[in-house]
């Protein structure tokens, strides 16, 4: 029997087991594929505390090593569905059922799609979801970047280091990303940023070739491109637990600050809660918030 499961090894899985850890709390977290969640896909991250130059993997080791040494128990197998049974609660896993007494949902989001025809079919032959992964095979080419947030326009910054042209796509008049890099956007003068326009499909047989934009006024126009970045956020995973835990109009667990879901002694920390800003710092600070608050729902039982 564990004190506290914890689904999810991102920053904010792992900040928890490092905060239920020093609680001396008996921690088990699982993860489905491998641990750091999308931060590992960053370059280079400039705006967390202390750190003011760190890659996303290294940071995600560093993190996660610090969870196996204060000796949280981390294991590798898919979460297909938890129970809140009378006494305690269940984890069900791919591989295996585990017995606590509490859960910290730590799931994280995977790629938004654009959701147009062949889409699937090209992702990893011109079509892409991570500037920081595949960049690099694209050097002098010309590529594309949909979005407007923060992720689209440091994506946009890091391939205009490496390609010939980056064309940023924004279906709106405005970006939705920090003033401040926005501003080093417009400086690069390889990148151009075309308003008020969707990508409407993806031409090419085995490879994605050019791709047709379709404007406000309903004109179309081809861009003849190597590579499409699509940066237009993110889904969170949160599909497994709906039948229990309340989740708003968009599939994210309603929780306040306090990390607290609808059901007593399951709590959600990082990127799949309700909150205004979705960043690694308030990952990281949900992680210690909800290990705190499941260490003082195990203490009273």
């Amino acid at each position: 029997m564990y004190d506290i499961v914890i689904v999810g090894a991102g920053p904010a899985g792992l900040t928890a087991s490092i905060y239920a850890r020093r609680s001396n709390k008996k921690v088990l977290v699982l993860e489905a594929n491998t641990y750091g969640g999308q931060i590992v896909n960053t370059l280079d991250i400039e705006n967390y505390p202390v750190e003011s130059h760190i890659s996303g993997f290294d940071f995600a080791t560093k993190l996660y090593n610090q969870a196996k040494d204060l000796g949280s128990e981390i294991k590798f197998e898919r979460v297909t569905e938890i129970k809140n049974l009378k006494d305690y609660k269940e984890v069900i896993t791919n591989k295996n059922t585990f017995k606590c007494k509490s859960i910290i949902l730590a799931t994280g989001s995977e790629n938004r799609l654009l959701g147009i025809e062949r889409e699937k079919e090209l992702t990893g032959k011109g079509v892409s979801y991570c500037a920081t992964c595949d960049g690099a095979f694209y050097k002098n080419k010309d590529v594309a970047v949909v979005g407007g947030g923060n992720v689209a326009v440091e994506d946009a910054l890091y391939l205009s280091n490496i390609v010939n042209k980056v064309y940023i796509i924004l279906r709106n008049e405005t970006f939705k990303a920090d003033d401040a890099s926005v501003i080093d956007l417009k400086k690069k003068e390889n990148v151009e940023i075309i308003y008020n326009s969707n990508v409407t499909k993806m031409v090419g047989e085995n490879r994605l070739e050019s791709i047709i934009i379709k404007d406000k006024n309903g004109t179309d126009k081809e861009l003849n491109i190597s590579g499409l970045f699509i940066a237009i956020g993110r889904i969170p995973e949160n599909e497994n637990f709906k039948n229990l835990i309340n989740l708003d109009d968009y599939g994210y667990i309603i929780a306040g600050e306090d990390c607290h879901t609808n059901v007593d002694g399951i709590f959600v920390a990082g990127d799949n809660r309700t909150k205004e800003l979705r960043q690694l710092v308030t990952a990281t600070s949900d992680g210690a918030i909800a290990a705190s608050e499941a260490t003082k729902y195990v203490n009273k039982l």
